[in-house]
């Protein structure tokens, strides 16, 4: 049958279609392995690669969120220069900074200004964090502000959303963010009903409607966790609002093991005005941090020594390439050991190439993983880089004690990056997060201490025994590392 009109104008659409969207995805210039995996995936799946680009292919805000970005701009430029002079009238005291200077040097060039004096204490055990949490959150004078990627309110987690009732029925003013696909049961059922219904405001983040996911993308994620008590205290870290002797139990991984930092200081205020301004980006409303000039803490709190630190927002909003650049730097600049902790460990080929360097010049090497994960595909696509890392010298420990969530990379014991960054490519491209760049020997020995608890539960990963594993797992995670570009 000879083809008809029909047929060649259907060819030269699809046709015009896939080049388009080729264009397109060359033009984002995105990582390499990245673009490839579009293409392959627009060529060989074309109507299914063609809608999945359209949902997931770029970091889209939409038009509302971005003209609200637009307007927070001059309140954050004002809010951004008093904090910087304040700042830097108190800096001299915390002199000096760190032993890490490329790491340093890069991190003022973020959206933020090196924070001084802010004491630090390291919590590790889900009893301790919950029991100072509601310590905190009981002893609040003015506000309570909380972000978190996952809250539910089981268990101990029931207790701090009882607590925060208890905050606003005391006239304090409280404010929840919660991410709208990790915390659905929340923000959908009674307990988001009752918050309102007691005075807390609570807010959505990242929630996209049917026709909105047209013009934004629907998988990015507010994965933040933050909590902050009256522009003071704050903390932040890998543990959600959940218990975790109830937390996804069906996935049999076992418990979660998550590590928090409690911060008195200006590191406080600035976590709040984050917290603020993710609230602004879905709301509209005026951003209450940018309305009125922080006042820096009394003589006497001043006189009190304390940590510097960076703190590094990261997200679609702000300039994604910062926080990959201050992990490449971490890296490179280690001299003698690099310890690094992560639930999901899916580098790109910049990242796998600095940790190679690393170990291979001498630095000891250890990244941290849990044996089990939640994830299946991350889990297989992970394997697929240990050969690779062990040839090079880097140390492999997985640990047996449960799914560890705690997010740290510590250099030399002297400077730790610890937040809600996973090493995957979605935490550092996609997802809103917050990194903690913090210059304290102090504070990286007692990092070092949970770490090295962490690795006596642990396995290292024999390189003479996993070379020899089944052909089919090596065929199944070589897989999905072909897929771990979109992951």
């Amino acid at each position: 049958m000879e083809p008809t009109w029909f047929s060649w104008l259907f060819g030269a659409v699809y046709f015009s279609a896939i080049v388009v969207f080729a264009v397109v995805v060359i033009m984002t210039r995105r990582p390499v392995g990245v673009s490839l995996a579009w293409l392959v995936l627009l060529v060989a799946l074309p109507v299914a690669g063609f809608v999945l680009y359209v949902l997931f292919g770029s970091p889209r805000l939409g038009a509302r969120r971005l003209k609200r970005m637009r307007s927070l701009y001059p309140g954050y430029a004002q809010w951004y220069h008093h904090l910087s002079r304040i700042v830097s009238v108190n800096k001299a005291a915390s002199q000096p900074v760190s032993p890490h200077n490329a790491i340093f040097s890069l991190a003022e060039k973020s959206s933020i200004p090196l924070l001084p004096g802010n004491q630090l204490k390291l919590f590790s055990e889900y009893g301790e964090i919950i029991d100072q949490l509601l310590l905190d959150i009981e002893n609040a004078r003015h506000s309570l502000v909380l972000e978190f990627y996952i809250w539910e309110p089981t268990g101990r987690a029931k207790e701090v959303a009882e607590a925060v009732i208890s905050a606003s029925r005391r006239g304090i003013d409280c404010v929840v963010v919660l991410d709208n696909v990790g915390s659905r049961g929340f923000l959908n059922g009674l307990w988001a009903r009752r918050f309102r219904v007691e005075g807390v405001s609570v807010t959505a983040s990242m929630s996209v409607g049917p026709l909105g996911m047209l013009v934004e993308r629907i998988d990015i994620r507010n994965h933040r966790k933050i909590l902050v008590v009256d522009d003071r205290i704050a903390w932040t870290g890998s543990f959600n609002l959940v218990d975790p002797s109830l937390f996804k139990q069906d996935a049999r991984v076992g418990q979660w093991i998550d590590a928090m930092v409690r911060i008195e200081g200006v590191a406080a205020h600035v976590l709040g005005a984050i917290v603020q301004w993710d609230k602004a980006l879905e709301t509209g409303a005026e951003h209450p941090s940018f309305n009125r000039e922080y006042e820096y803490p009394s003589q006497k709190d001043q006189a009190r020594k304390g940590a510097c630190l960076h703190v590094l927002p990261s997200g679609p909003d702000v300039d994604r390439e910062m926080l990959h650049q201050i992990l490449l730097t971490a890296i490179y600049e280690s001299e003698e050991e690099l310890l690094i902790s992560t639930p999901y460990f899916v580098p790109d080929d910049a990242l796998l190439t600095a940790l190679k360097s690393a170990a291979m010049r001498g630095v000891d090497v250890q990244v941290l993983v849990p044996e089990r994960n939640d994830s299946r595909m991350v889990h297989h696509a992970s394997r697929s880089y240990y050969q690779e890392l062990l040839q090079a010298g880097v140390r492999i420990q997985q640990f047996r004690g449960g799914l560890l969530h705690t997010k740290c990379v510590l250099v030399d014991r002297k400077t730790a990056l610890f937040g809600t960054v996973n090493l995957d490519m979605r935490s550092v491209w996609l997802n809103y997060e917050v990194t903690m760049i913090i210059y304290d020997s102090v504070f990286g020995e007692a990092i070092f201490d949970v770490l090295h608890s962490y690795m006596n539960g642990a396995e290292e990963v024999n390189i003479k025994a996993w070379v020899k594993r089944p052909f089919r797992l090596k065929l199944l995670e070589n897989t999905m590392q072909l897929l771990s570009p979109l992951l």
